[in-house]
């Protein structure tokens, strides 16, 4: 796996590409005008991205009728020296469709307990939590 990352203007806006010519930008976002999304924001859409591909395919594996699917997440961070890496991160599943509730919230423990790579790298330092809503409707273990 490798990205390059070049340097688009005379600021901190980046555009990063993968081996397939996909790309996204990077900013500093404290700056007016940002264009991009900045780095630790990019680590949240990389856990909401990677445990959302778990999910659906877990679902669809399982014959789930997803209609509609959205994820929330949000980070806490710390103060550790002058770098203000992520504590916690909270993760909420919003179900729409013909998908039983209780698939849908093993699909998500599965996830992030087995197959998440993005969650297992920042699992060390980074406690984890999920949320899972069907049809509107909290899902409880």
């Amino acid at each position: 796996m490798k990205i390059t990352l070049n340097r688009i203007n005379e600021d901190f806006l980046f555009e990063c590409t993968n081996t397939q010519g996909n790309s996204i930008l990077l900013d500093n976002t404290s700056q007016p005008g940002a264009k991009g999304v900045s780095p630790m924001e990019s680590v949240l859409m990389a856990v909401a991205g990677c445990s959302g591909i778990d999910v659906v395919s877990i679902l669809k594996k399982q014959r789930q009728e997803i209609t509609d699917f959205k994820a929330e997440v949000e980070g806490e961070r710390i103060l550790v020296d002058d770098a203000k890496p992520f504590k916690s991160i909270t993760v909420k599943f919003f179900l729409e469709g013909n998908i039983d509730p209780k698939k849908a919230l093993k699909a998500s423990e599965l996830s992030f307990e087995k197959y998440c790579s993005v969650s297992k790298t920042l699992e060390p330092n980074v406690e984890i939590h999920y949320e899972v809503f069907v049809n509107g409707t909290i899902v409880d273990a």
